[in-house]
C-alpha cells in the first residue's frame, strides 16, 4: 500500500532515515515522503512522525491545481470528517490553510465535522507539490514525554533523549523478537526503546553501577559487565546493533585509547551482527575513516547538539 507521511521537522534527514522500518520511501519532499509498505503496523512506532496517511493524490502546489484532483478523486464519505491542510516552510502554495480547507469542504462529499470528525483528509503544502491524504494513525509522540531519563529508576546525566533512541532502534531495522545489542549501554536509555518496539533488548557496560541502572530501567533486558572490543558473545548471532561510542572522559575511564577503543569496539560489532545487518553508530567526531575499513557505510547524519558538541550517525552493515 501507498502511505503518506507528515514528519517532523527537528533533523532534515534523520525522520526519513527511519521510515526504511515502515516501507520503501519512493518520494520525500519537506517535512513529507511517500512510502510503499506491506501494512500500516509499524507505522505506530515512528519517532520522527506526525501523521501517517492513505495516499491518495498529488499536483501542482496551486490552487487551480488542488481543485482539479479534488475534483478527479471524487472522494465520498458517510461518515463525519475533516479537512485539514498545512503549508510546510518555503511551499509555493500562496494561498492560506483556512482557503485550502475551505476549498476541500467544499469539494469532499460528506457532512463536515471539525469538534469530533470519524475520518480526517490532510492536504500537505510541501516545495512545489501538494499532497493529499486520508489520516490513518497519528503515532503517540506523547508517551516519549513520560520515559525522559529524569523519570526513570536509575540516572545519569549527558544520556540521549527517548524519541531519537527510538529513532535510532527504527533505523537499525530491529523488528519485534530481534535481538538488539548496546555495546556501550550506560543507563539504557538506547535499550528501553528497543524494548518498546517489542526486540530482545541486551546490553553490556564496563561500568558496574551502570550495569546495575540498566538492570533497574530495562527490567526484560539482558545486561552484563562486558569490555566492548572483548564481547562474549558468538559471532553472527545479532540483529541489530545500536550505540553512543564513549568520549572525552568517558573514554579515559575505560583506560584505552580512543582509536584503539572505536576500532576494536567495531570490529567486534561486526564480528557479532548477523550478514546484512544493521549497526547504528553515534559518535562524537567524524571516525568515517576508521569504520569503513571494517564495514559498508550506507547513511551518514550529522546533528548538532550545542556550540561544542555535535553527535555524528552512522549507519553501517556488516
Amino acid at each position: 500500500m501507498r502511505l503518506l507521511f507528515l514528519l517532523s521537522g527537528e533533523h532534515p534527514t534523520l525522520p526519513f532515515s527511519e521510515l526504511a522500518c515502515v516501507g520503501k520511501v519512493t518520494e520525500a519532499g519537506r517535512q513529507v515522503a511517500i512510502a510503499e509498505c506491506d501494512s500500516i503496523g509499524p507505522a505506530g512506532r515512528l519517532a520522527m512522525t506526525h501523521a501517517v496517511m492513505e495516499y491518495l493524490g498529488e499536483c501542482n502546489a496551486d490552487l487551480n491545481s488542488l481543485k482539479r484532483l479534488l475534483k478527479d478523486l471524487a472522494i465520498a464519505t458517510d461518515a463525519p470528517y475533516a479537512a485539514r491542510a498545512s503549508r510546510i516552510d518555503g511551499t509555493r502554495m500562496k494561498e492560506p490553510s483556512s482557503v485550502l480547507e475551505h476549498t476541500m469542504g467544499k469539494l469532499i462529499s460528506g457532512t463536515v465535522c471539525l469538534s469530533a470528525p470519524e475520518e480526517v483528509y490532510r492536504t500537505l503544502c510541501s516545495g512545489d507539490r501538494c499532497y493529499i491524504g486520508k489520516v490513518l494513525a497519528i503515532p503517540d509522540r506523547s508517551s516519549f514525554e513520560g520515559r525522559k531519563p529524569g523519570r526513570r529508576p536509575f540516572f545519569h546525566p549527558g544520556v540521549m533523549m527517548p524519541r531519537l533512541a527510538r529513532a535510532l532502534v527504527n533505523i537499525s531495522l530491529a523488528g519485534p523478537g530481534d535481538w538488539l545489542f548496546d555495546p556501550f549501554s550506560g543507563t539504557g536509555g538506547i535499550l528501553v526503546e528497543a524494548a518498546e518496539i517489542g526486540a530482545r533488548a541486551a546490553g553490556g557496560d564496563m561500568d558496574r553501577a551502570m550495569v546495575e541502572g540498566t538492570r533497574s530501567n530495562v527490567p526484560g533486558a539482558w545486561c552484563m559487565r562486558a569490555d566492548a572490543c572483548r564481547l562474549p558473545l558468538r559471532s553472527a548471532t545479532i540483529d541489530a546493533v545500536v550505540t553512543d561510542l564513549p568520549y572525552g572522559q568517558s573514554v579515559a575511564i575505560l583506560g584505552s585509547g580512543i582509536e584503539f577503543l572505536y576500532t576494536h569496539a567495531l570490529l567486534e560489532i561486526e564480528r557479532i551482527l548477523k550478514p546484512g545487518c544493521r549497526a547504528v553508530i553515534v559518535t562524537h567526531r567524524d571516525i568515517r575513516d576508521i569504520a569503513t575499513g571494517i564495514m559498508t557505510l550506507t547513511e551518514f547524519h550529522e546533528q548538532r547538539v550545542h556550540k561544542s558538541l555535535t553527535r555524528r550517525i552512522m549507519v553501517l552493515t556488516s
